[in-house]
């Protein structure tokens, strides 16, 4: 009589949950630890949250779990300034019954590949923030006023709010001098500067190819330009529905309703364009496209994501502003469409478009 051993699928390693680590990906049969919170997603993406235990998952559910905190990081809100920081506190909010999806949870099941750290979590916090500081959309000048510290806040809450789906608890300025390595941060920005240094007519989609750009593509690097594609695309497939439905219960002021309406028509237009994508690898049946020509397509793509990041980031501060501060964040609205129009449209073309020679 033979022997036979059931081998059992190793338990997920939850160590460092609520204090490195903010969520993680869990499998069917695992345990989400006590005081955490569980979230399943179906396979349309639609959440349900759980209390903490035994995770039971059906046919194409994905489970994650996550520590509400609270968690505590160091933000740089100016980059050439890194020994000034911000020491920002944040929980993840309970679920909000007035919503259908909880923002979070959006991001957890768009932008995170399994895990949530909190050094990642923290990085992408600090290019929003500086987005929005370098934009002028948050105000943090020196010698900051009571009242101007004030907005910077309410500002800097619904921006993380929104783009994050976590509450700010506590923000306060913190000297980072000691914590700095100077040498190392010049070398990193002359490196980064040499590596994009180009005439100031190339646009920013070609700029962002010129980071992709090798003289030969290998099969790891046309694999990492799939993946980054499919992000991408993905991540705009799953947040362009609830980023029009949150812009549709905007309070909007006198004479904005025209303006307003065509904005939603133009999001939901793109977000038709995302779902009828054409794959990256093919330029048409039994017609596989060059290597550089997908890596051409993939930046168009990044494009669009960049723009669908300053949406976010939009509706924050138009959940904010006055009366008078609408016409001129309409006109931002204008230009982040147009932006992701440009990427999704770009994306679309198996072969770059022709231009005429300049003169």
């Amino acid at each position: 009589m033979g022997i036979f051993s059931r081998r059992r699928k190793p338990a997920a390693d939850t160590g460092g949950l609520g204090e490195t680590l903010i969520a993680l990906r869990l499998d069917s049969g695992d345990l989400a630890p006590s005081g955490s919170t569980l979230v399943v997603f179906n396979a349309a993406g639609h959440a349900r949250r759980l209390a903490a235990g035994k995770v039971a998952c059906d046919q194409g559910e994905t489970a994650f779990c996550f520590d509400p905190g609270p968690y505590t990081v160091d933000l740089i809100p100016f980059a050439s300034a890194p020994e000034w920081g911000l020491r920002m506190r944040f929980v993840v909010d309970a679920a909000n019954p007035r919503v259908s999806q909880q923002r979070f949870d959006l991001f957890l099941y768009s932008e995170t590949a399994g895990r949530l750290a909190l050094a990642d979590f923290a990085a992408s916090a600090e290019l929003a923030l500086q987005a929005e500081l370098a934009q002028g959309a948050l105000d943090l000048p020196p010698c900051t006023s009571v009242e101007e510290w004030h907005a910077f806040r309410a500002g800097l809450n619904q921006l993380m709010y929104m783009r994050y789906g976590v509450t700010v608890d506590d923000c306060v300025p913190v000297d980072l001098g000691e914590q700095i390595d100077y040498a190392t941060t010049l070398q990193a920005r002359a490196r980064q500067a040499a590596a994009t240094i180009l005439p100031p007519s190339v646009p920013v989609a070609e700029l962002r190819q010129s980071e992709l750009r090798t003289p030969q593509a290998s099969t790891s690097q046309q694999a990492s330009t799939a993946q980054q594609d499919a992000r991408a695309l993905r991540r705009l497939f799953l947040e362009l529905p609830p980023l029009s439905s949150e812009l549709s219960l905007l309070t909007l002021p006198d004479g904005a309703f025209p303006q307003h309406q065509a904005l939603l028509l133009r999001l939901r237009m793109a977000a038709l364009n995302v779902n009828t994508m054409p794959a990256l690898a093919w330029a048409a049946p039994d017609q596989p496209l060059p290597a550089e020509d997908q890596t051409r397509r993939s930046v168009q793509a990044l494009v669009a994501q960049d723009a669908l990041d300053e949406a976010w980031a939009l509706l924050a501060r138009l959940q904010l502003a006055g009366q008078e501060q609408w016409p001129a964040l309409l006109d931002e609205a204008d230009r982040i469409c147009s932006n992701m129009e440009t990427g999704l449209s770009l994306r679309r073309l198996a072969q770059p478009p022709r231009t005429e020679p300049s003169l």
